[in-house]
């Protein structure tokens, strides 16, 4: 296989900075011990694409995954830059860098549903939760109800205005309509959330790893979407509580799945009184 692919040099805005009390906010990203606001990681999982593309061709828009685990923080306007080793023609070792080499996210990228994906292994790996205090209401594998979602092309636009590399896909519709940027797709599957991990007070979570894989056809913009999803597992960590999901955006016509996302967050146990009042 060929040499290791090294993308550019992106300094990502942090888009979420205004959101007070949230782990995007400077004030309680320091409070926690964090050097200042976090990116999130799906605006990072948007530097990615151009290189997949490169590697995949178009086809990874409609069959290809991405697979990601979060390994450290970055803050506004931080370079990072992507990089990617070929395994097969149909799979890549990814990670991302920042300027002092320290490893921000790693995993996998492919075409096809991949099995062995940096997201399923950890999954496969998971260690049952001992004590969960904010998430003590979450039941694994209880269904979301169906709920219907569609990203707007003003959206679209919105986020344009900040991406750290734009492709020409997101403007013109030669893959059936206006193909969604991977924070906004990602943002689509969330509102599943709130019905299937309630959450008891006050808390502060932040993005564990994030897996996207299309199943036939790329998301788009315009288009209705039915989003359902149920959680798939939860752990803990010395300072986090932790839950794994997985949800889908189908077709509402067909019933076919069009994309599906697993995503894993964590939720900072020094920033809820049930922890830090025991």
């Amino acid at each position: 296989m060929s040499a290791t692919i090294t993308g550019r040099w992106c300094r990502p805005k942090n888009t979420s900075a205004d959101e007070k009390g949230g782990i995007h906010d400077d004030d309680t990203a320091q409070g926690l011990g964090f050097e200042g606001g976090t990116i999130a990681g799906s605006i990072h999982m948007e530097q990615f694409p151009p290189m997949l593309v490169d590697y995949f061709g178009d086809v990874w828009w409609s069959n290809g995954g991405i697979s990601l685990y979060f390994k450290a923080a970055t803050i506004d306007h931080e370079p990072v830059r992507c990089l990617l080793e070929p395994i097969s023609e149909i799979k890549a070792r990814i990670w991302m860098e920042n300027e002092a080499g320290a490893v921000v996210m790693e995993g996998s990228a492919s075409l096809g549903d991949d099995e062995d994906s940096e997201v399923s292994r950890r999954i496969a790996a998971n260690r049952q939760a001992s004590d969960l205090r904010m998430m003590a209401d979450v039941v694994i594998g209880a269904p979301s109800p169906q709920g219907t979602v569609r990203v707007t092309e003003e959206s679209i636009d919105t986020r344009l205005a900040v991406i750290t590399q734009s492709m020409d896909c997101y403007a013109d519709t030669t893959l059936g309509g206006r193909v969604v940027p991977m924070a906004e797709c990602i943002h689509s599957f969330r509102g599943v959330e709130e019905d299937i991990i309630p959450i008891r007070g006050p808390y502060v979570g932040l993005f564990g790893a994030i897996e996207v894989q299309y199943l036939g056809a790329p998301v788009v913009s315009g288009h209705d979407y039915t989003v359902h999803g149920h959680v798939v597992a939860l752990s803990d960590s010395p300072k986090t509580e932790i839950v794994w999901y997985t949800a889908w955006l189908s077709d509402p016509v067909s019933g076919k799945k069009v994309a599906r996302m697993t995503k894993m967050d964590r939720l900072m146990k020094d920033a809820s009184p049930l922890w830090t009042q025991a």
